[in-house]
């Protein structure tokens, strides 16, 4: 998929799958959001295709890592507002289309997770940025937390999502200014770990998932468990998971190198 078609038009459906397009390619699960002419904003369709996309990721052993990107000019702008008109308030339309908890299927995937982000990501969009393991910006990208100037506040996790990631401060100043932050700024800050021209944003990510590919998978899940679940967790109860989760990995490297190796077939003892 070149960097052109990506960001220039709607991709070809996925099957089953109205709004997104899921590709497996060799070890990496790619989940591109694919509403480009709504700016890739966030609805109920949406919401359930990546809960689907997301559980089928999760269930698959073969899959290692996972890229998330939008199609056409945004990665995301976060939630239709076309579907506020059909709710009592904004406030409960957002709860309806993020009721199905979309962002803890994401957060849960036990393999590394990559956002590559190009212009508008806001709101939602920034939330889903948030709760990958690790985002890669491209130079145009630019972020926002609009709702507290809309009469809102960032009650799709924006407000904790930020606070975890960012530190208090940098949360504050995002969720109470509503102001946007180009690339440059969110690489500074530690929402982004790398910047790259927007020609190249793709073929990034995928290099990056393709060497996070060759980490052994339960050591990545027994990592991310520690970090996200450490996150709700006072510190003291936090460092006992740490070391139970080094026991479990311990005792399952253990089991792997005391495990009796079944010979090749043709060869002695062999079937």
């Amino acid at each position: 998929m070149t960097q052109a078609s990506h960001h220039s038009r709607s991709l070809p459906p996925s099957p089953g799958f109205s709004t997104i397009r899921f590709e497996k390619r060799g070890a990496i699960a790619w989940i591109t959001l694919n509403r480009p002419r709504q700016l890739n904003a966030y609805n109920v369709a949406m919401r359930d295709d990546l809960y689907g996309a997301l559980g089928a990721v999760h269930d698959d052993p073969e899959v290692r890592a996972m890229v998330l990107s939008g199609a056409g000019p945004a990665f995301s702008t976060g939630g239709d507002v076309s579907e506020f008109g059909t709710a009592p308030s904004p406030t409960f339309a957002r709860w309806v289309r993020f009721r199905r908890d979309v962002w803890g299927r994401l957060r849960a995937l036990p393999i590394p997770t990559v956002a590559a982000v190009h212009g508008y990501t806001v709101g939602g969009g920034l939330e889903m940025v948030l709760l990958c393991d690790i985002a890669i910006a491209a130079s145009d990208a630019t972020f926002c937390l609009p709702e507290t100037g809309l009469g809102m506040i960032p009650g799709v996790a924006g407000t904790q999502t930020a606070s975890r990631r960012l530190g208090p401060g940098r949360a504050l100043d995002l969720c109470i200014t509503g102001r946007w932050i180009d690339a440059k700024e969110a690489l500074a800050i530690g929402l982004v770990a790398e910047v790259v021209p927007g020609a190249t944003l793709m073929r990034a990510a995928g290099a990056l998932a393709r060497g996070l590919c060759r980490l052994p998978r339960e050591r990545v899940a027994m990592a991310k468990l520690a970090v996200w679940e450490g996150l709700d967790l006072p510190l003291g109860e936090a460092l006992a998971m740490e070391r139970r989760l080094a026991r479990r990995l311990e005792n399952l490297s253990r089991a792997a190198v005391s495990a009796p190796k079944r010979a090749p077939k043709g060869h002695p003892g062999g079937t």
